[in-house]
C-alpha cells in the first residue's frame, strides 16, 4: 500500500486508542463530529439551490468591489461556511467567469462573515439548551430528506445541517465541563509574544486538521468558557483559525487551475497580513475590544463575546488595509503566477472544483471546445499552407494564397493525436463525470451538445488529413487551371477560419446564429458554382476526368470540413444545448434552396 492509502487507517487507528484509553476526549470528540457532519449537510443543502441562482446573484454582485465584499459577507453568513464559499469563488475564477479582483472581494467578505459564526456560538450556543431545538430540526430534516422533490430535499439537508450544528455545539459544551475536572489546559497558559505565537500555532493546526474555522471557533469558544484556556490564549488561537482557513482554501486552489491558484493564493496573503497585523498589535486590540465592549453593553468579564468581538475586528481591520491594494494585488499574482509550460493541448479548463455547480461545469466545458477549435484552426489553417496570424489579421487571404511557393510540411496523423485527441479525451471524460452527477442534472442536454460539437472539431481535422494530400500534390500545379481550383478551396476554407475565429472573439456585431447561417448558405453556393465550373472545363478538354474527379472529392472534404466546424461553432455561441435543425439554423434541403435561389437571382434572399 502507498503512504496515501495507509494515512487514513492510520489516522482511524490513531483515534480509536485515544477515545479507548481517554475517555474523558469522547463528548468532545462526538460533538466536533456532529459540528463538522452539520456543516456537510449545510453544504450539500445549499448545493441544491446552486443551480442557476447562486451564479447569477455572484456575477450581478461582481462589478463593484463593495458589491463583492457585501456578497461574500452575506453568503457566508448564510451558509455559515467559508469554505463553501471559497471553492465556489475559485471555481468561478477559474472559468473566467468573474475577475481575479472580484474574487479576492467576495474572499475577503467570507472572512467578515465568518465571525457571525463566533457570534451565534457565544452570543446564543452556551447560554441556551440548543440541543432541545436540534432535536425537531432533525427530525423535520430527515423527514423532508426522504421526499422525491429536489427543492425539499436540499430544505431537509439545511435543518439537519442546522440540527447537527446545535448538537455539535451542545456536546462539545457538555465535553469540556466534563474534561475540566480530568485536566486543566489553563496550567499551560503561556504569557507573552512566545504565548501568542504558540497558541496561533495551535489554532491554525486545528482548522487544517478539521478543514473548518467554525469548528475551531467552537472548540476555542467552549474551552474558554469552561475556564481552559485564558482570554489572551483564546485571542491567539482565533487569530490562528484564521490562518488555517486559508490554507485549506489553498489546498482546495491546488485543484483548480491558474486563476484558482492566484485566487487561493490571495487568500493565503490576506490572512497571513490580517494575521501579522493583529499579533503585533494584539495588546492595542485587546484594549480596543475592551473599550468597544463597554460601549456596547457586553459585560467586562463577559470573555466569549469580547473573543467574538475581537474576531470581527481584525477581520475588518485585514479588509480596511488590503481594500485599497486589490487592484495591485492582483495585477501582482497575475505577473507572479504563471502557467507551467505545457503543449496547448493539456486542458485549461477542466478541474474538479468546476463540478460544484451547473453554471462552472458548462462554462469550463465550453471554453475547453473553444480551446479545442483553437487547436484545430491552427492546424487546418497550417494544412492550406496560412499563417495563423494572416488568418488573425486584416491581410488579403486572396494575397497570401496567391504568393504561395511551397505548402507547409505537415504531419496530420501526429498533430491529430498530440493536438486533438488528447484534448477532446479529456473533455468527453470530464462530461462523463458531470453527468454522472445529481446536481448537474439540469445541464446535462447542454454538456451533451457540448460533447458532440467537440467531436464535430475532431471530425473537421480527420478531414483535412484527406485535403491535405491532394493540395501537396495538385496544389502547386503547372496546370493554371487546376491551381486556380485549389487556391479556391483555400481561399474559401481560410476565410471560414478567419469568420469564425473573430465570431468566437466576439469581435463582429452580427448574431452569431444569423453569421453561422450566412456562412453555411455562401459554401453551398460557392460549392455548386465550383462544380459547374468543373464540368465545363472537362468539356473543354481544360482538365482531365481524373484530375477534375480529385478536386470534386477535394471539394468534398472541404464541405464536410466546413460543415463540422460551423456545427460546433453554433453550439458553443448558441451558449447552450441547441438543435442544429431548429431555430435559426437551417437544414441542408433549405441550404442548398437558398443558395439555388441567390445564385439564379444574384442577390441575397
Amino acid at each position: 500500500m502507498t503512504r496515501k492509502q495507509l494515512f487514513v487507517p492510520t489516522v482511524l487507528l490513531g483515534l480509536a486508542i485515544v477515545l479507548w484509553f481517554a475517555s474523558d476526549y469522547m463528548e468532545i470528540a462526538v460533538g466536533v463530529a456532529f459540528f463538522l457532519f452539520g456543516m456537510h449537510c449545510l453544504e450539500e443543502g445549499f448545493k441544491v439551490f446552486t443551480g442557476g441562482t447562486l451564479e447569477r446573484v455572484l456575477r450581478r454582485s461582481t462589478d463593484r468591489l463593495w458589491k463583492c465584499l457585501l456578497f461574500g459577507t452575506a453568503s457566508t453568513t448564510v451558509m455559515q461556511s467559508s469554505t463553501l464559499v471559497s471553492l465556489i469563488t475559485i471555481s468561478f475564477v477559474s472559468a473566467e467567469m468573474i475577475a481575479l479582483a472580484a474574487g479576492i472581494g467576495i474572499i475577503m467578505g467570507a472572512n467578515i462573515g465568518t465571525t457571525t459564526g463566533a457570534w451565534l456560538i457565544a452570543g446564543l450556543g452556551l447560554r441556551v439548551n440548543i440541543a432541545a431545538y436540534a432535536m425537531p430540526m432533525l427530525v423535520f430534516g430527515v423527514v423532508m430528506l426522504m421526499q422525491n422533490a429536489k427543492g425539499v430535499k436540499g430544505a431537509g439537508y439545511l435543518l439537519m445541517g442546522a440540527g447537527f450544528l446545535f448538537f455539535g455545539i451542545h456536546y462539545m459544551k457538555e465535553g469540556f465541563d466534563t474534561f475540566q475536572g480530568a485536566m486543566d489546559l489553563s496550567a499551560y497558559s503561556m504569557s507573552g509574544l512566545a504565548g501568542v505565537l504558540m497558541f496561533t500555532l495551535i489554532g491554525m493546526l486545528m482548522t487544517v486538521i478539521m478543514q473548518s474555522s467554525h469548528a475551531s471557533l467552537l472548540i476555542i469558544i467552549t474551552a474558554l468558557a469552561a475556564g481552559q484556556v485564558s482570554y489572551e490564549n483564546a485571542l491567539a488561537m482565533a487569530i490562528g483559525a484564521n490562518l488555517g482557513s486559508a490554507i485549506t482554501t489553498a489546498l482546495g486552489g491546488l485543484a483548480a487551475n491558474i486563476g484558482g491558484r492566484r485566487l487561493a493564493a490571495a487568500h493565503v496573503i490576506f490572512n497571513v497580513i490580517s494575521a501579522a497585523v493583529a499579533i503585533t498589535f494584539i495588546g492595542q486590540l485587546s484594549w480596543l475590544v475592551g473599550w468597544l465592549a463597554s460601549l456596547i453593553g457586553i459585560r467586562p468579564d463577559d470573555y466569549l463575546l469580547q473573543l467574538a468581538l475581537f474576531h470581527t475586528i481584525f477581520n475588518v481591520l485585514g479588509v480596511v488595509i488590503l481594500v485599497p491594494v486589490v487592484g495591485v494585488l492582483a495585477s501582482a499574482l497575475e505577473r507572479w503566477i504563471k502557467p507551467a509550460p505545457q503543449s496547448s493541448e493539456q486542458p485549461l479548463y477542466l478541474y474538479a472544483d468546476a463540478l460544484e455547480t451547473p453554471e462552472t461545469a458548462v462554462t469550463a466545458v465550453r471554453k475547453e471546445v473553444q480551446h479545442l477549435f483553437d487547436n484545430a484552426s491552427g492546424l487546418i489553417a497550417h494544412g492550406i499552407s496560412l499563417k495563423r496570424s494572416t488568418i488573425d489579421s486584416d491581410a488579403s487571404l486572396q494575397e497570401a494564397i496567391a504568393a504561395t511557393r511551397r505548402h507547409f510540411p505537415l504531419d496530420i496523423e501526429a498533430a491529430y493525436e498530440e493536438k486533438i485527441k488528447s484534448l477532446h479525451s479529456e473533455i468527453v471524460g470530464f462530461i462523463a463525470s458531470a453527468r454522472s452527477q445529481k446536481n448537474l442534472e439540469a445541464v446535462s442536454d447542454e454538456l451533451y451538445a457540448l460533447r458532440q460539437a467537440s467531436r464535430d472539431v475532431a471530425e473537421a481535422v480527420k478531414g483535412m488529413k484527406h485535403l491535405h494530400t491532394n493540395l501537396v500534390q495538385y496544389g502547386l500545379s503547372e496546370n493554371t487551371a487546376v491551381r486556380a481550383k485549389y487556391d479556391a478551396i483555400r481561399l474559401r476554407l481560410g476565410k471560414l477560419l478567419r469568420q469564425l475565429r473573430q465570431l468566437m472573439q466576439g469581435e463582429t456585431g452580427e448574431l452569431p446564429a444569423l453569421e453561422v447561417d450566412a456562412a453555411r448558405v455562401d459554401l453551398h453556393k460557392t460549392s455548386r458554382k465550383m462544380l459547374d465550373e468543373l464540368d465545363e472545363l472537362i468539356r473543354s478538354h481544360k482538365l482531365r476526368p481524373a484530375i477534375a474527379t480529385s478536386i470534386m472529392n477535394d471539394e468534398n472534404y472541404l464541405m464536410q470540413i466546413a460543415s463540422n466546424l460551423l456545427d460546433a461553432a453554433q453550439v458553443v455561441l448558441a451558449g447552450g444545448a441547441v438543435d442544429l435543425k431548429d431555430g435559426l439554423s437551417l437544414d441542408r434541403i433549405e441550404l442548398k434552396e437558398l443558395a439555388s435561389q441567390q445564385e439564379a437571382t444574384g442577390r441575397p434572399k
